[in-house]
Order: C-alpha cells, then sequence, then structure tokens
C-alpha cells in the first residue's frame, strides 16, 4: 500500500500536486503537529482515504473539517491492513493532547494487534530522547513488545542522527513534515 504521512511542518509543496507526481497512493495520514491552514487542501481531496492522530500542539479541531477519520484509540482496516492510533505526547505541562505514562500503559494494556501503529510521540526508547517534553510512551513501548506490529509511523521528536528504522520486527518510520512509504504486510 502506498501511503501519504504529513507531520508536524507545512508540506514542502501543494499537497495535490504531490500526490498526481506520485500515482498510486492509497491513503493519507496525519501525525500531528500539523495548522488546518497548512493542510487545508486535504478537505478537496475525497478519493483517497484520510485517518490521523493529534499531535500535542495541535488545536483538537481540524480532522472533521478536512476528511480525516480520528484514529486516537481507534483502529479502522484499510485495503486489508489494519491501523490503529494513539494521540498527542507525554504529559510534561497542561494540555489535553497529552497523558500521563500511566494513561497510555492502561489504554494499551488489551489492545491487540494491528499491522500499523500510528502516533505523534514514539514508544519509549525507540526514537525518544531525555527532554521530559520528547519522552516515549512506555505504553507503547509495552504494546510493540507484546505484540510486534509491523510497522510504527510516529513524529514529535527531532533527528538528531541516531533514529532506529526497525526494533525487532517491527519497522520504525519517524517522518517529518512529509513522507510517501510503501507498506507491506
Amino acid at each position: 500500500m502506498k501511503v501519504f504521512i504529513l507531520a508536524d511542518r507545512p508540506p514542502t509543496r501543494p499537497i495535490k500536486e504531490t500526490i498526481a507526481d506520485n500515482p498510486g497512493i492509497q491513503l493519507i495520514i496525519t501525525l500531528g503537529d500539523l495548522y488546518y491552514y497548512d493542510i487545508q487542501e486535504l478537505a478537496e481531496i475525497t478519493d483517497i482515504p484520510k485517518i490521523g492522530v493529534y499531535g500535542n500542539h495541535c488545536d483538537g479541531r481540524y480532522m472533521e473539517a478536512l476528511g480525516i477519520t480520528n484514529m486516537h484509540l481507534a483502529h479502522k482496516t484499510i485495503e486489508g491492513i489494519s491501523f490503529f492510533g494513539y494521540q498527542g505526547c507525554v504529559k510534561y505541562k497542561e494540555s489535553v493532547l497529552q497523558s500521563t505514562q500511566e494513561y497510555c500503559q492502561n489504554a494499551m494494556k488489551c489492545v491487540p494487534r494491528f499491522d500499523v501503529l500510528i502516533t505523534h510521540c514514539p514508544p519509549r526508547g525507540l526514537n525518544d530522547n531525555d527532554d521530559p517534553a520528547h519522552y516515549g510512551f512506555d505504553g507503547l513501548r509495552e504494546y510493540v513488545d507484546r505484540v510486534s506490529p509491523g510497522y510504527v509511523l510516529h513524529w514529535h521528536t527531532y533527528d538528531f542522527g541516531k533514529f532506529v528504522d526497525q526494533y525487532k520486527h517491527t519497522k520504525i518510520v519517524y517522518v517529518e513534515r512529509e513522507k510517501i512509504i510503501e507498506i507491506e504486510i
């Protein structure tokens, strides 16, 4: 499945132009820290499914207007591939789009295996760092260790040149701004 992923910063060029230049895109995923005005073109794209999670800097209000299915603690199967999402980041200040480690652990404890985990913040120890605002979620790491999803797609942390792209049987995909990938399950 060919997937177009957006996260954190405005795309480098118009979204519809990127899609036209990359035929066969079957899904658009947003990973948060985006603003309505940066991705408003998505409202005009009605022939490709769109799913996403909010980031800790989002206003939490643009998905419905843009036709994006909010995947926070939700699942969906598209073209035979199953997706599950978790929004926000580890709580480091007061914000609706942040949650405690304990909340995430409890929320993820009984989640069955899905092919792709889409999340704003990475699992703990997988592309996170020691800045309290950029810790990964323990609950997401426990989930990856327990069920080995095929992929984890995330943003939230910055590339310091040491990101991992594979953890055991799981492909870890760090997305900054935009990326087109092939998901093979």
